[in-house]
């Protein structure tokens, strides 16, 4: 197939492609980009609607009318849920007298884990859908395109097509052949090591821990996770981002991608976290309290988690954005990468100016963070 075949469309939903042939485009490792997980969304109304997600998938087709290639994209009137900040470039657009909304975002909403945002069958599709996205913004008015916590192997796409790229920091925790949660401890400072042994004790004490996976995960468990979700959200002074709907369709879907970890007091639970099992590595979603109970949160969604991936034998553990306290637990500083077109040429080269400061803190800050893991020194 020649460039000047590839023809791209807009689709209205994920939920209205076949989902073997979008499952086909990637490598089924991450369940975020997965049809279940994005149609998930889409039919409990957690995007669509009012919520300001637009779902508006990019598309390639080969001769047969089969998908070849595709962006997980959505028209944004908005920038919740994304978790890259771009609030001052929207600030400062509109001040100039522009409008930064509506925006394209090609990622998987609500959601800061690394994986894959183009979509192919074949390689050579990555440059023409994003030049299809570009086209999107330069036909239709809109400001900019955003892809947000791209994997490794795809930066290099987004680089050749001449997008912006921006770094952040998150805290990964990774598997180096641990045989066993005290196995990790081992390779603590002492003092470190102690911490968290006490830690978890503290949380543990009392309680009974239970995790829930495919055929175990059952509705009265998202009836009680769903008062968890909506407390955290009060606590953040926000609201949810997912329905109580999207529970029960995640669970219907990719039941044997979840891992439902729900602490009990009493026979009663009282925290629960949500982690979503990826082909080599355990995502850290959603956590929620109805108590106040020291270290739990680490127990439910650091510790347990180490647990899980050491079991499932996973090398990493993503546990979602920001966090500097997941430091003192074994995670380490790693960089996480967006891609950004601007369409107007002057507020491109503002906001290149920008993110080369800003990149230059970031480093300074995962320097600076490098030198404090509690892990010992010299080994």
């Amino acid at each position: 197939m020649s460039e000047r075949e590839f023809v791209a469309k807009i689709a209205s939903s994920v939920s209205a492609l076949p989902a073997e042939q979008w499952d086909a485009l990637t490598d089924s490792c991450n369940p975020f980009v997965s049809h279940a997980f994005l149609s998930a969304l889409e039919d409990s109304g957690s995007v669509g609607g009012r919520s300001g997600w637009a779902p508006a998938p990019i598309l390639i087709e080969d001769a047969d009318g089969m998908l070849a290639g595709a962006l997980p994209a959505y028209l944004k009137e908005h920038s919740q849920g994304e978790y890259v900040f771009d609030h001052a470039w929207a600030d400062a657009w509109h001040r100039a007298g522009g409008h930064y909304y509506p925006k394209l975002q090609i990622a998987a909403p609500f959601t800061p884990a690394t994986g894959p945002r183009l979509l192919t069958r074949n390689p050579e599709l990555a440059q023409p859908l994003l030049r299809a996205a570009e086209s999107l913004c330069d036909q239709n008015g809109l400001s900019s395109a955003h892809a947000t916590f791209i994997e490794a192997a795809q930066i290099a796409q987004f680089e050749k097509a001449g997008w912006l790229l921006r770094e952040d920091t998150q805290f990964h925790w990774t598997n180096r052949g641990y045989a066993s949660f005290e196995d990790f401890l081992e390779v603590l400072a002492s003092r470190k090591r102690k911490d968290l042994r006490k830690e978890r004790a503290k949380a543990q004490e009392g309680l009974t821990i239970r995790g829930f996976t495919g055929p175990d995960l059952e509705e009265g468990h998202w009836d009680v996770f769903w008062e968890f979700y909506q407390d955290t959200g009060r606590r953040k002074w926000g609201h949810p981002y997912l329905t109580r709907e999207a529970f029960t369709l995640l669970g219907e879907r990719m039941a044997d991608k979840i891992l439902l970890i729900l602490a009990y007091e009493d026979g009663d639970p009282i925290a629960g976290a949500l982690n979503f099992i990826g082909g080599d590595a355990l995502y850290g979603r959603y956590w929620g309290t109805l108590v106040d109970r020291p270290f739990l949160h680490f127990e439910l969604c650091y510790y347990q988690a180490i647990d899980a991936a050491i079991s499932l034998g996973l090398s990493r553990v993503e546990a979602g954005a920001q966090g500097g306290h997941k430091l003192a637990r074994g995670y380490e500083p790693v960089s996480t990468v967006s891609a950004h077109y601007i369409a107007n040429k002057s507020f491109r080269e503002a906001v290149a100016d920008f993110l080369v400061r800003e990149r230059q803190g970031v480093a300074q800050d995962q320097f600076w963070l490098a030198q404090r893991t509690p892990f010992r020194k010299g080994d």
